[in-house]
């Protein structure tokens, strides 16, 4: 018995660091280039624009493919599937490290973003081999916290490779870890189907895939403000609303649906998406975006360099949720997963109130106020809600969820961007010169907040995951 209590903790280890290896290496891929673009810029011969839009490219396509790989990995195998999307993100980011221009490092960033279902799909592997629930929430929290950033140590890494080896030194660190990691997944974690023999729904795959999509280029479009081609925004809508409703119709009449309009009746699921979304749009682009921006500004803001900006607000909030992460996992089966999520929004909406009316006007108060969101966003919400996705899944379609979930995360991190900084244009009647416009941002932002707060009252409890 001691035997086999000793195998069992030597798989979980080595599970866990497989599991976290994929997760850092797709961690890399999202928050590694952050301080890189402007350097790509520079080397590729092309503007910050335009580099900007591979990360769109990136984040979009992982977002679409986040929506369906999770249930075909319940068909086809987790393991052999999270193998396949590692291996893709490898040959992806080896094209980026190899790319002589802006469009072959766009199709780089497309095929990078496989890998979007990476978190969901590594907690439904680990909720498959630990049946403990307060031993599942912990290690959830320790997987999960990775989503946050590599304790802000990857975007300082990201900045020094590129400023003294150039952008594509970032590119092949992060082609070793993809190969590290994708071993690691082959050789130690096991193999699981829980939908073995059920036939993929492509035609429900395509029609969602539309929606969502159609749904972030309207956001893409929309934040361009002033720029933007309304008309685009107005049909890109119509056109996802259309799609919508051709795959409700035929999830409705497929025998063995992507997903079932039953399941999308329930609170469990639309209580939990929309509060996902919600909750990405009220606080993503506060820290971001708005105290990103302020801190740079050198009118009415504090005029710190990117570099130190990222250093003095994006480390430690990154730094401080990766050590949050492992105890809310481990008081959500006792305090209850849903407590623990409330918790989170109300500390995030303390954050963003302390932000607003005293921050703007001090730089250590304003470092205090993303501290906290770290605390309670990125060490608490962040990671609550990921879990609620695996915990709430129906037995007969665990990867349905989590994938809907990660597209949930994906779409509110969008409108966050297109509705944060465009409230902060549009109410900056002096254009620029005061912090009008930024405390209008974070006003919205705290609003869309309560909401998240207000709609989190809605999920049900995971009974089966508590104890």
């Amino acid at each position: 018995m001691t035997e086999n209590t000793s195998t069992d903790k030597q798989s979980v280890v080595t599970l866990m660091v497989a599991l976290l290896a994929a997760c850092v290496a797709f961690q890399l891929n999202a928050s590694m280039l952050s301080p890189v673009l402007v350097t790509i810029a520079n080397e590729l011969h092309t503007n910050d624009a335009a580099v900007g839009l591979s990360q769109t490219a990136f984040f979009t396509a992982a977002a679409l493919f986040s929506l369906f790989l999770p249930r075909l990995s319940d068909i086809q195998g987790r393991k052999k599937v999270l193998t396949g999307m590692l291996f893709i993100m490898m040959l992806g980011t080896l094209l980026a490290a190899l790319a002589p221009n802006i469009t072959v490092l766009y199709i780089a960033r497309i095929i990078q973003g496989v890998s979007g279902p990476v978190v969901p799909l590594c907690l439904l592997m680990l909720s498959h081999e630990v049946k403990d629930a307060k031993k599942y929430g912990m290690l959830m929290g320790v997987v999960t916290a990775v989503n946050g950033g590599i304790a802000g140590i990857d975007a300082i890494a990201g900045g020094l490779l590129a400023a003294n080896f150039g952008f594509r030194s970032v590119f092949w660190v992060i082609t070793v870890v993809a190969a590290i990691s994708t071993y690691l997944v082959h050789r130690f974690a096991r193999e699981s189907k829980p939908s073995a023999g059920t036939k993929m729904d492509w035609v429900g795959v395509l029609l969602l895939v539309l929606t969502i999509a159609g749904l972030l280029l309207a956001l893409n479009e929309a934040g361009k403000l002033a720029g933007a081609n309304w008309l685009m925004v107005i049909g890109l809508v119509i056109f996802s609303a259309v799609c919508f409703g051709l795959f409700w119709k035929a999830e409705k009449t497929n025998k063995q649906p992507l997903v079932t309009t039953e399941h999308l009746k329930l609170r469990s699921t639309w209580a939990l998406l929309l509060t996902t979304t919600l909750t990405m749009t009220g606080i993503f682009a506060v820290v971001n975006g708005l105290v990103m921006s302020i801190a740079q500004n050198r009118q009415v803001g504090f005029g710190l360099d990117a570099d130190w900006a990222s250093l003095i607000f994006l480390t430690p909030y990154a730094l401080i949720g990766w050590l949050v992460g492992p105890f809310s996992g481990r008081l959500a089966p006792t305090f209850g997963y849903t407590r623990v999520l409330k918790l989170g929004l109300v500390g995030c909406i303390v954050g963003i109130l302390l932000t607003m009316f005293l921050g703007l006007h001090s730089l250590p108060i304003l470092t205090i106020g993303v501290i906290i969101l770290g605390i309670f966003y990125a060490g608490m919400a962040n990671i609550i809600l990921n879990g609620l996705g695996v915990v709430l899944s129906p037995s007969d379609n665990p990867g349905f969820l989590p994938g809907m979930n990660a597209g949930a995360f994906n779409l509110g991190a969008g409108l966050s961007f297109a509705l944060l900084p465009a409230m902060q244009v549009m109410t900056d009647s002096s254009g620029g010169s005061s912090i009008d416009g930024y405390f209008n941002g974070m006003m919205l932002g705290l609003v869309i907040t309560v909401l998240a707060l207000l709609c989190s009252f809605l999920i049900p409890r995971p009974v089966n995951a508590e104890v």
